[in-house]
């Protein structure tokens, strides 16, 4: 038999026709026929060590097994193409294949040869990307295990920058970014980044069990993250996370990160950065030289696969990229203030003691209390001293205390008399800023209130006739005491009645010398 792997190996060393014929023992027709069958279909070297020439002669020139077989040859290449579909299995194949055989009067293969022989096919043909991932259908993500320095411009200090990789296991195509943290903000925009890099999503998403992806992957059960989850069904996939302690689920990933290391984190690590941009811009150029590097044992770089024989198959971005929305729980303080990281947002304050979903964007804050929205603030870009705080979300009282100004004190001590509009006047100019004195003018309007006009008026001049100083608690202390009422005279003495409480004795009694 022809020695074809011999012809093929001498042929990719570019050894001239006549030197492989002598030494394959064959014609220089022969070997021409060979080389120029074996590029029409695809054929190259190197080979698997278990391709035999048999193999080889049987996918190179099956005209000389079709009279001698009884069975029908598969259509290989309409067998692989079928397969990047959706839901095509060899089972459904095999089927479709005896259905055509039996119809043209053929006798097919049994379904074990079936895949035996496209398996064959596969491999000779380096066409083995769809064998154990079908295009369009998955992208995993994981976080690299190495980080790149990125250094303060001003003190120098040295801060790592996470490298976070995603790829597309069929054709290998890989999409990287560097990020300060490792946090579920940057963990839910490296995916809307991949997703833009790429130019679709898959059907599945395959993440590692980190908590920004699940909270729980137990034998039984599988919980997500709630921000996760809302990313995933905004762009249509489904997410599946690797078993624990099972890295072979996502194999690809695992050996892309390892490239990744090796091509981008090794390749610059030489190079000293200063901003998270200067180092995305850097892998940003490593990325596409990555992508464009040709495969060691298939034909084609990570970029053609993709673009050859995935791309078709991504499903559709959305019109607007995904609002990176990270949720948390909480449970509202008595100030009825939650906090996003770095600023503080009221919530009404009947919901002090109750706990919260909080969703957080990059523009907004918005607060959910048994799934409806009870609160929405934008998001305060920079750390600021005081809360966002809105006035329905405040008791009476405190929004009164809020809309206290010296104005409203002076037009209600003037409504009360003069002696009230001395004490508010003194409240209001014995400190240093009139809001000083609120305080103590919002105490007297309550005892203005309780014990009425006449008679704050009444102590607020007892207490200025002897104090040029006047306090709520003097006030109040009159108050309580009734001692601002006025003092009534007692009526005079009157001779005739003498006798008015029985018998008396009256002055002359004991008046000296008088009668006894």
């Amino acid at each position: 038999m022809t020695d074809y792997r011999e012809i093929l190996r001498l042929g990719s060393q570019n050894y001239s026709q006549r030197s492989i014929a002598q030494a394959a023992g064959c014609s220089r027709n022969t070997v021409e026929k060979v080389l120029r069958t074996a590029s029409a279909k695809g054929v190259q070297w190197p080979l698997e060590n278990d391709v035999s020439n048999r193999d080889l002669e049987e996918l190179l020139f099956p005209e000389k097994y079709r009279n001698a077989s009884m069975y029908t040859e598969p259509d290989y290449p309409y067998i692989h193409q079928e397969l990047a579909k959706p839901g095509v299995t060899m089972a459904l194949l095999w089927e479709e294949y005896c259905r055509k055989c039996h119809e043209a009067g053929e006798t097919p293969y049994m379904s074990t040869q079936f895949g035996d022989k496209y398996r064959r096919w596969a491999r000779v043909t380096k066409a083995t990307m769809r064998i154990q991932h079908k295009p369009g259908d998955a992208i995993q993500v994981d976080w690299a295990g190495d980080t790149l320095p990125v250094y303060d411009p001003v003190t120098g200090e040295p801060s790592p920058a996470y490298l976070f990789v995603a790829v597309l296991p069929c054709s290998c195509y890989t999409y990287a970014e560097a990020c300060e943290d490792m946090k579920t903000e940057n963990w839910l925009s490296c995916h809307v980044h991949a997703f833009q890099y790429f130019g679709g999503v898959t059907r599945l998403l395959i993440p590692d069990n980190c908590k920004t992806a699940t909270t729980a992957n137990t034998r039984y059960e599988t919980v997500l993250n709630r921000s996760y989850q809302e990313l995933a069904e905004y762009y249509g996939t489904a997410v599946v996370p690797a078993r624990v302690r099972k890295p072979q689920d996502k194999s690809r990933v695992e050996a892309s990160v390892r490239f990744a290391e090796t091509w981008i984190i090794a390749a610059l690590r030489d190079r000293k950065f200063f901003s998270i941009r200067e180092v995305n811009e850097a892998i940003a150029e490593k990325l596409e030289e990555l992508n464009s590097r040709p495969f060691q044992r298939m034909v084609g770089t990570r970029r053609s696969a993709y673009l050859e024989e995935e791309k078709q198959y991504m499903l559709p971005l959305p019109a607007v990229p995904f609002e990176t929305a990270v949720w948390s729980v909480a449970k509202v303080p008595n100030d009825y203030l939650i906090s996003d990281g770095r600023n503080k947002y009221s919530v009404p304050y009947d919901l002090i003691g109750e706990k919260v979903d909080i969703r957080v964007t990059k523009a907004t804050v918005e607060v959910f209390y048994h799934g409806s929205r009870v609160a929405s603030h934008r998001r305060l870009q920079t750390i600021q001293r005081e809360p966002l705080v809105k006035l329905e979300h405040m008791p009476l009282a405190h929004q009164k205390y809020l809309a206290y100004n010296a104005e409203d004190f002076s037009r209600w001590a003037m409504s009360m008399g003069p002696m009230t509009e001395k004490v508010v006047q003194h409240f209001l100019t014995s400190g240093a800023a009139p809001e000083q004195g609120y305080k103590a003018c919002a105490s007297l309007t309550k005892l203005g209130e309780r014990y009425g006009r006449e008679r704050l008026e009444n102590a607020c001049g007892r207490i200025l006739a002897y104090s040029t100083t006047p306090s709520v608690r003097n006030i109040s202390s009159l108050l309580k005491n009734g001692q601002n009422r006025p003092v009534k005279a007692a009526p005079p003495d009157n001779p005739n009645d003498s006798n008015r409480f029985g018998i008396t004795r009256g002055a002359s009694y004991f008046k000296k010398g008088g009668d006894r």
